[in-house]
């Protein structure tokens, strides 16, 4: 878990905004439409291709995602990675606060389609500042503590 950086949730913020303005430049024929749906079997069929490949755990259907684990660690980024109704993991517990985010993230393949790894990649690595995983949720992510209920 890294340390978010001081003025992390003004960058969120910011992030989410940037993001809806970058939506408004998309033909709305790319968003939630049959093309994005293609663009999301196409990718959850490079998941499944690649966990068959790389899984050594059970695969199972949780949260509406195929949970591919025991991958090698190269095989996937942070803790796990979402590629279209596909969730591919190491050996980690998947728990049900990592599928929420998850599954969030599968909707965004549907909705994003073949455009999803691309704006995923324009988004950046950093979690505070990019929109997808601010969407997700950092907290059931794992990129931030979760706070105290009160």
């Amino acid at each position: 878990m890294r340390r978010p950086p001081p003025d992390w949730e003004q960058r969120a913020a910011r992030a989410l905004a940037r993001g809806r303005r970058c939506d408004r430049l998309i033909p709305g024929f790319l968003l939630d439409s049959p093309v994005s749906r293609l663009g999301y079997w196409w990718g959850t069929a490079v998941g499944w291709t690649w966990g068959l490949i790389w899984s050594t755990g059970r695969i199972e259907r949780r949260e509406g995602l195929w949970v591919f684990r025991g991958l090698p660690e190269w095989a996937f980024g942070r803790g796990g990675v979402c590629v279209g109704g596909c969730y591919l993991t190491g050996d980690a517990v998947v728990t049900d606060a990592v599928l929420r985010h998850e599954a969030v993230h599968a909707r965004q393949w549907r909705r994003y389609g073949f455009l999803m790894p691309v704006l995923y990649l324009l988004a950046g690595r950093n979690p505070f500042a990019n929109r997808f995983e601010i969407e997700a949720g950092l907290e059931d992510g794992n990129y931030l503590r979760r706070r105290a209920a009160g």
